[in-house]
């Protein structure tokens, strides 16, 4: 079976201040020391990225070396993989799975919505409910309990 994680769940792990912070770093530690495989795909790193780093988002962001480096030590553990988007049929894919209502922050979702689908992944964990409006992928809230819920 393999699994990727959403932005949040990255983003937690490096985010001290963050109150899931270490049931997050504990969660991505796991999930990538296998033995099942962790799909990473690139808009997820990405935005990874873009968040820890950002001032306006953070209170206290990490210096883009720092962010690298932990993308960097997640990308040599042995089970975990990082697809992107296949030439053939993907756009079709794509289309298939968004919601013809989809804009905005839903294209990201169903861009990776669409890489799970490509690459056979089942689940993903993330705070993320709007995963739940596609068919096949199982959403976990790896924080649910954390969060009272």
């Amino acid at each position: 079976m393999s699994v990727t994680v959403d932005a949040n769940v990255l983003v937690y792990a490096s985010n001290e201040a963050e109150p899931v912070h270490e049931p997050a770093r504990v969660l991505v530690e796991r999930l990538a020391g296998g033995p099942e495989i962790l799909y990473l795909f690139w808009p997820t790193i990405m935005g990874y990225l873009r968040i820890v780093t950002h001032p306006s988002v953070l209170p206290r962001p990490l210096r883009p070396v720092d962010a690298i480096a932990n993308v960097s030590a997640l990308l040599a553990a042995p089970h975990v993989r990082t697809p992107g988007e296949e030439e053939a049929g993907f756009w079709e894919l794509y289309l298939a799975t968004r919601n013809d209502a989809d804009r905005g922050n839903d294209v990201p979702d169903g861009h990776l919505a669409t890489l799970m689908r490509q690459h056979g992944v089942g689940t993903i964990y993330t705070r993320d409910r709007d995963f739940r409006r596609f068919d096949g992928i199982a959403v976990k809230d790896p924080f649910a309990a954390s969060a009272g819920a």
